[in-house]
C-alpha cells in the first residue's frame, strides 16, 4: 500500500559560498537587505548595506571566514548536510528530508523545487534556530510563503515555531555541556545568544508587555514570541537540567551590530569584567546555535576567549554545539513526529 509522503524543509542562516571577499559581500548584501534583519526603509537599507556595510565590512569578515573555513568548507553548511541525511535515515521512506539555507546555497527555492518533484502531500518547515524572532525564523516563514505561493499544487503546510523549551533540545544541550565538563571546575557558566536590536524586541511585543526588564522571569503564552524571554527560558531549564544554581550561572547577548542599543547584557563587556570579580573559569554555551559557526567557533571560541584572558581569565572552556550529534537528530525526529500527531 502506498503512503503519502511528507516533506521536511530543514533551514539555517546560511554561509558565504568560499571565504573570498567578493562571495562574502554577496553573502552579506542579501543577509542585510532582508528587511526583518535590518528593519529600516528599504531605500536606507539599500544605502547603508551597498554603501558602507558590504563593501567596508567584508574584507574585514572574508578573514574571519578564512579562520572558519576546514577542507569541508563552511562549518555550518557541513553540519546542515549532515543533519539532512542523517534526519532523512531515522524518519525513513515516507519522508523526504531537504536542507535549504535562507541566504545563499543551497537556497530555500532550491529545496523546494526539489520537494515539488516529489510526491509529498504535507510540507513540515523546521527552521535551525530554537527561540523564535522575526529576523531568523520569521524571515524563513516569509520565504517559504513567497516561493510556494503559484505553485498549482501546495501541500498542507505546517510550521515549527520555538522549541526552545522542548525536552529534547534541553537534553541534548545538556549532553553535550557533561561530555565537555567531565570533572573540570568552572566559576561561572556563560549562556552566550545572539543578540538582536531592543526594537525588534519591542516591536513584537503584543500589548507592549515586553519592557527589557524582568518581564523575561517568566514564559507563557503572553510572551511565546518574546525572543528574549526565550533565551531566558531555556537557560533555566538547562541550569535546572545540569544542576547549575543560579549565582552561577549568567545571560549574555553577542554579535551587536551598528550604534542602536541591542539587548543586553552585552558579552563583550561582561567576559572583560568577570577576573576582577575573581571569576578565573569560565564555561560558555550557546543555546542559540545548533551548529557552529562564526559566531560560536570565531567569536565565542577565540574572539571571548581572547578578551577574558587578557582581562585576567585563565581558563575559558569552550562547549560544542548540538551540531549533527545523535541525541540532536533523535529530537528533530521527535519534533517533527510530533508536529504530525
Amino acid at each position: 500500500m502506498e503512503h503519502n509522503k511528507t516533506g521536511v524543509l530543514v533551514v539555517n542562516l546560511g554561509t558565504p559560498d568560499h571565504h573570498t571577499v567578493p562571495h562574502v559581500r554577496k553573502y552579506l548584501r542579501e543577509f542585510l537587505m532582508d528587511g526583518r534583519v535590518i528593519d529600516i526603509p528599504y531605500f536606507k537599507r539599500w544605502l547603508l548595506v551597498n554603501l558602507i556595510i558590504a563593501p567596508f565590512r567584508a574584507p574585514k569578515s572574508a578573514k574571519v571566514y578564512q579562520q572558519l573555513w576546514t577542507e569541508n568548507g563552511s562549518p555550518l553548511l557541513f553540519y546542515g548536510e549532515e543533519v539532512e541525511k542523517k534526519l532523512q535515515s531515522i524518519l525513513g521512506s515516507n519522508f523526504i528530508v531537504k536542507l535549504g539555507m535562507r541566504y545563499q546555497n543551497p537556497s530555500i527555492k532550491e529545496a523546494l523545487e526539489k520537494l515539488k518533484k516529489t510526491d509529498i502531500s504535507s510540507l513540515i518547515v523546521l527552521p535551525l534556530f530554537p527561540q523564535y524572532a522575526s529576523a531568523t525564523t520569521g524571515s524563513i516563514h516569509q520565504e517559504v510563503m513567497e516561493q510556494i505561493k503559484e505553485w498549482e499544487n501546495i501541500p498542507e503546510l505546517q510550521f515549527i515555531n520555538s522549541y526552545c523549551n522542548d525536552e529534547g533540545f534541553i537534553k541534548a544541550f545538556a549532553e553535550r555541556t557533561r561530555e565537555t565538563l567531565k570533572d573540570r571546575e568552572f566559576d561561572l557558566m556563560l549562556f552566550s545568544y545572539h543578540g538582536l536590536p531592543e526594537r525588534q524586541i519591542l516591536k513584537a511585543s503584543v500589548n507592549n508587555i515586553c519592557k527589557l526588564g524582568d518581564c523575561c522571569a517568566t514564559y507563557g503564552a503572553h510572551n511565546q514570541f518574546c525572543y528574549r524571554a526565550q533565551c531566558y527560558e531555556t537557560t533555566r531549564l538547562l541550569a535546572r537540567e545540569l544542576g547549575i544554581k543560579e549565582e552561577k550561572y549568567q545571560i549574555v547577548f553577542q554579535s551587536r551590530l551598528g550604534k542602536s542599543p541591542w539587548i543586553q547584557p552585552y558579552a563583550d563587556e561582561v567576559i572583560r569584567s568577570l577576573p576582577s570579580k575573581g571569576i578565573k573559569k569560565v564555561a560558555v554555551m550557546m543555546p542559540s546555535f545548533v551548529a557552529d559557526c562564526l559566531e560560536t567557533i570565531v567569536e565565542v571560541g577565540s574572539e571571548f576567549k581572547e578578551i577574558f584572558e587578557k582581562a585576567g581569565g585563565e581558563e575559558w572552556i569552550f562547549i560544542e554545539s548540538l551540531n549533527d550529534s545523535e541525541s540532536w537528530i533523535e529530537t528533530l525526529e521527535k519534533l517533527i513526529r510530533r508536529k504530525l500527531s
